[in-house]
């Protein structure tokens, strides 16, 4: 029998006449569980009903009553608790079927033999591709040159991707710009003893800007193989090595040789189903393309407008569909992962955007970047509306979302806090720049660098900023920090008789 509800008083009579159905909250504990019995409650807080979760689409959501029988009714007839199990419930499923699949298992899970692919970092912005580290982790909030430093490894050449780590294997992107070589490199986990490193590319380096590099774009790893996107030779050259570091395939994308701002390259290779995912984008045209990840075969192109952007895509469920998020040349765009066809665009940031887009519910968030500052709100249900926008821009850095919350850093570094809902400030605060990397949220604590070594840690609470501590390695830090199994993973650089890049484990001893 199916229940289908649309008023709050139609709900408070079928919850009267459940009757033995009401009682009190169910104590479940632990990660939000869709086959738990647990207690619902109206929007009003004076009616409950037990019952596990079915499915939520188009704003409706399915419970199922000890009875067998299967209620329908807008979330928003329901308490925001309730609205907030929904929305971490659909979480965890979307990064469920975002991760990477081969037979039963996760390829990650499968290439690493780990227990849980959530205890990597297996790409930009990590295991959920929205910068927030897997639940129930607890790293370090403080740390020093002598405190919470597991291990400090020496790292050749410059380079700006951050760690991607699976299983007891880190791999990073590297740059030799004297020798105009390119490189991919392995450590051990545990100790940060180098691997392997397989040099990828000789010659044909463009100029960039002053504070990119050859090496800026973060590695992709799908548990067997790690794919890697470098520019040279006036195009964009994406890699796939085993994880003994063997050169597998080796594709060139499309053409890139940008002249108005000789600014470089920045977008990291992306991870969907069956294929990895490129982009780039200069004043002659651009592209998305998408390989095959075992044999290398192209299996679409999607062409963008004639305008340099930098930002990376992203794949997330969104207002019910998987959906490729990216933004620049003026435009929100979002297409679908599986064939690159268009879904919907509207107007929206600047001409060039560096960040990656975040989601949450039905909206997604860009901001940007040059030459006009904006940052906005979009409704992702292919209507294009925009929510909410103002005039504030994270051109390089990323954002995060939280339970409602857009959290934000200028390139100043003025952290900012906006309701997610309606763009509504709830605060702001400055804590020094000039910033680069992204935010990670982790615990519930938000990690920042900026670019002269310092790290930030303040709680991700829209009430009030509260800083946490203030840290600092190096001199030098333009790479997004990566935060899995308890541990940070810190690239920095030291300037002294000359410069040297390190990777830092910083944890807790065990």
């Amino acid at each position: 029998m199916r229940i289908k509800i649309n008023s709050l008083a139609a709900f408070l009579v079928l919850l009267a006449a459940a009757g033995g159905a009401f009682g009190q909250e169910s104590k479940t504990g632990g990660e939000p569980q869709a086959d738990v019995v647990r207690t619902w409650t109206d929007a009003t807080g004076k009616f409950k009903l037990q019952a596990t979760f079915v499915d939520f689409q188009d704003g409706r959501l399915k419970i199922k009553k000890q009875d067998g029988a299967i209620v329908s009714l807008p979330l928003t007839k329901l308490s925001k608790a309730d609205q907030r199990f929904v929305s971490e419930l659909l979480r965890k499923r979307r990064a469920a079927a975002n991760a990477p699949k081969n037979d039963s298992k996760s390829a990650a899970q499968q290439g690493a033999g780990r227990a849980s692919a959530s205890a990597d970092w297996p790409w930009w912005r990590g295991p959920n591709s929205n910068g927030v580290a897997a639940a129930g982790q607890t790293p370090p909030t403080s740390w020093g040159d002598q405190k919470n430093i597991i291990w400090k490894a020496p790292l050749p050449s410059r380079g700006h991707g951050s760690p991607t780590i699976v299983g007891d294997r880190i791999f990073l992107a590297t740059a030799d710009e004297q020798r105009q070589v390119q490189s991919v490199v392995c450590l051990s986990r545990s100790t940060g003893e180098p691997k392997w490193k397989t040099d990828l590319s000789q010659g044909g380096f463009p100029k960039i800007h002053s504070k990119n590099t050859h090496a800026s774009q973060t590695v992709a790893c799908d548990g067997e193989r790690i794919f890697a996107s470098f520019f040279h030779h006036e195009a964009i050259h994406l890699y796939a090595l085993d994880l003994q570091g063997k050169t597998l395939w080796h594709k060139v994308a499309g053409p890139f040789n940008p002249k108005q701002y000789e600014y470089g390259y920045a977008a990291s290779p992306l991870i969907y189903d069956e294929v990895v995912i490129v982009s780039g984008e200069y004043e002659k045209g651009g592209f998305i393309v998408a390989y095959d990840r075992r044999k290398g075969n192209e299996i679409w192109r999607t062409p963008r407008s004639k305008q340099l952007s930098f930002s990376s895509p992203i794949v997330a469920k969104v207002a019910g569909r998987d959906q490729l998020l990216l933004s620049g040349a003026n435009r929100v765009s979002s297409y679908d992962p599986k064939n690159g066809r268009p879904l919907w665009s509207c107007a929206g940031t600047t001409n060039a955007t560096c960040g990656t887009m975040v989601w949450e519910g039905d909206l997604v968030f860009a901001s940007g970047g040059y030459p006009k500052s904006e940052t906005l709100a979009v409704r992702a249900d292919g209507s294009g509306q925009v929510v909410w926008r103002n005039g504030q821009k994270c051109y390089e850095q990323s954002m995060l979302v939280h339970n409602g919350h857009v959290y934000a850093i200028t390139d100043a570094g003025v952290a900012y806090c906006w309701r997610a809902g309606d763009g509504q400030e709830m605060w702001k605060a400055r804590l020094g720049g000039p910033v680069s990397a992204s935010p990670i949220l982790a615990s519930g604590n938000i990690y920042l660098s900026n670019e002269r070594g310092q790290t930030f840690v303040f709680r991700a609470d829209p009430r009030g900023f509260e800083l946490v501590s203030r840290n600092r390695l190096g001199d030098e830090s333009f790479a997004t920090p990566t935060i899995c199994g308890n541990r940070i993973y810190l690239r920095i650089a030291e300037h002294g008789a000359g410069r040297q890049e390190y990777l830092v484990c910083i944890g807790g001893r065990e």
